[in-house]
This record gives C-alpha cells, structure tokens and sequence, in this order.
C-alpha cells in the first residue's frame, strides 16, 4: 500500500520553497517576505486584540456531555479546544523542550534535516508555500512516524531522546485522535461499520510537524502561515503559552485569535471531515501571525485515513430521516486528494465538490 510520503512524490518543490530564511541573520523583514498592507490578507488585520471577547468551545473529554460538545463544537465552528484528554503534561513540557533543541540551532546545522524536493519529512518551510507571491515567517520539521534519519544528521550520537519523545508523542497523538473521531461518529450516528473502522485505524495516515515562528522585526509586514485549511479529518495542535499566534477566519468577523489555554489542546476539522460529514462540519480557514518580542512554537499533528481509503459523504448521512439527502462530494481516494490538494491548495474542495 503506498504510504503519505509517496503521494507528494508526484509534486516535488524547487529548493527556494524548501530552505527558510536564516532568521539569525536578518535585522528587518525582506521584501521576499513582505505581505500586502491592505486587504483582507493583510497580517495587519487583527492585530490590535484589546477588547476583542472572542473564544473557542473548550471540551472536558472526561464530561458526560463530552460526545455532544465535541459535535456540537465541530458542527458550529470547526474548532475548539479539549482539557482531559489524557496527553501528560510531562510530555508536552518534553516535545516542546526537544522541538526548541533543533529549531535553537544555527541554520547549517538545521539543513542537514532539509526535506527532499520530492519529500514528505524532514526540515523546510511549509508546503504551501509556492501558491503565494510571498515567503512565510516560519520553519518547521515533519515527520511520519520515526525521525531517525533526519535526526541522527542533525546530532549523530544525539539523536537518541529526541526520537523517543517524538514516537512517544505521536502514539499518544494516534489515540486520542481515534477517540475524538469516535466520539465525531457517535454524535453523526454513524456506525463504525459504516466508514470501516478496522481498515482506518489500523493504517491511518498521519504526520507531525513542529511549527517554529521566530521573533519578528515587524509582524504587521510578516504572515507566518498563510491562510489555509487542513488536509485530513482531524489537527490537534500544542501551542506554546507564551505567545499567541493562531487566527481563525469567522465569517462577518474577518480574523479572530485563538488564545493558549494552559493544559488544552485545539483540534479543528480538516478537508476530509468536511466532506465525510457532507459539508455538516466546516474545515477551518486559519493562519498565524508571528510576533515582535516572542518566539513562537507549536505542535501540530495531523490525522486522516489510509492512503487507499475512499473519502465520501457517509451513507448515514445521506439516507437522514428515511429520505435521501444529496451527497455533496464526489468519494475520492486519500492519496487522490492529497495530491490534488498539493497542486491546487484552495480549489481541491471545489473540484470534487457536486454541482
């Protein structure tokens, strides 16, 4: 069965779209890195947060009503935030501990876990990146399960503890995502019978990338990730405390933050949830800001079915009622879509989606 790395395989990036801008040696933002200063792209939009109430749902996992929130939460915003949800603080102090070891290096040694042109895994700047005129304020590092080969570039008799910790992390990642998406379908009512349960947990498709955003000489010319929805059914994502960055796209209220809440986790809705709950569920449009005086980090991990899985509207859902409902997407293989999301980014809902 082919693997999430070889669906990129087919869109390989020209080596500018790969290396970040070495942070270190820049005193005021390029122009290569200049955003618009007007319209609604412009990073200056939501920049002033004084007076500005707004908030996520935030779910207790371990509450008796947990299953409706969390439904609830996905149906009305696409986005929310979970406590209980059994990651130990421990091992969220480690992961980002070991994520500020690499991103602390100086940028020749970072290189050395540069991602391939053709690759899925390893150090690099963001995948969108090449559908904007514009250069991100950010550098991440992603990973499919072990990072050895990576790592053991960056520290050869190092690599040991970072690769424990970022296994450990994506264990624990994989079961809470298989328990939020449980609880997604009991709220649909959908059987685990009706998605083949088996075939996605067992293979499931997911990455981990850690999102670095370093300190900022003017954040209101900088975008540290472009505007974009997710890919797969699910992101859960660890923000660092100390530095708000995230901002959602509400509609009649442009760009909103989405605050760190100490011990909570944020998860949103991706593509494949979108169309799986047949457009019940919005995958979120979201972004983020760096900032002036803070370093900013976080921890993203992404989960969806297996590469060979079809993902279509759930028959469930469009036999509601005893009356058919009209299936809003046509099904369309994982590895389909996502190579049909790497070649085209916003318009891969629109060209699966039935007019």
């Amino acid at each position: 069965m082919a693997t999430l790395s070889d669906a990129y395989t087919e869109s390989p990036l020209h080596l500018q779209h790969i290396i970040p801008i070495d942070f270190d040696s820049v005193e005021e933002v390029p122009q290569s890195h200049s955003w618009p200063q007007s319209g609604d792209e412009s990073p200056r939009r939501m920049l002033d947060l004084d007076g500005d109430h707004f908030s996520l749902p935030t779910v207790d996992l371990d509450s008796p009503d947990a299953i409706e929130m969390v439904g609830h939460a996905c149906k009305i915003m696409g986005i929310f935030q979970v406590t209980k949800h059994g990651i130990p603080s421990s091992l969220l102090r480690e992961v980002e501990s070991q994520a500020w070891r690499f991103f602390s290096l100086p940028a020749r040694a970072k290189v050395k876990a540069l991602r391939s042109p053709s690759g899925a895994t390893g150090y690099g700047v963001a995948r969108i990146a090449p559908f904007f005129n514009k250069f991100m304020w950010h550098e991440g590092f992603t990973m499919m399960g072990s990072p050895l080969e990576h790592a053991r570039e960056v520290w050869p008799h190092g690599y040991r503890k970072f690769c424990e910790v970022m296994e450990d992390y994506q264990d624990k990642m994989k079961a809470l995502s298989e328990r939020l998406l449980a609880m997604v379908l009991k709220y649909l009512g959908i059987s685990k019978s009706d998605i083949d349960w088996p075939q996605l947990r067992g293979n499931a498709c997911a990455a981990l990338q850690l999102n670095s955003y370093p300190r900022c000489p003017d954040p209101g010319q900088a975008m540290g990730l472009a505007p974009h929805t997710d890919t797969f059914l699910l992101t859960i994502l660890h923000q660092n405390d100390s530095a708000h960055g995230l901002q959602v796209h509400r509609e009649g209220r442009g760009w909103v933050p989405v605050f760190p809440i100490n011990g909570a986790l944020v998860v949103n809705v991706g593509d494949m949830l979108h169309i799986m709950s047949n457009a019940m569920f919005p995958s979120v449009v979201h972004r983020v800001i760096p900032s002036e005086h803070r370093h900013r980090l976080s921890v993203a991990y992404f989960y969806g079915p297996p590469t060979d899985f079809r993902v279509g509207p759930v028959h469930g859902l469009t036999q509601a009622s005893g009356r058919e409902v009209t299936a809003r997407f046509r099904s369309i293989t994982v590895k389909d879509y996502v190579q049909m999301k790497a070649k085209n980014l916003d318009m891969a809902l629109s060209m699966i989606r039935i007019r």
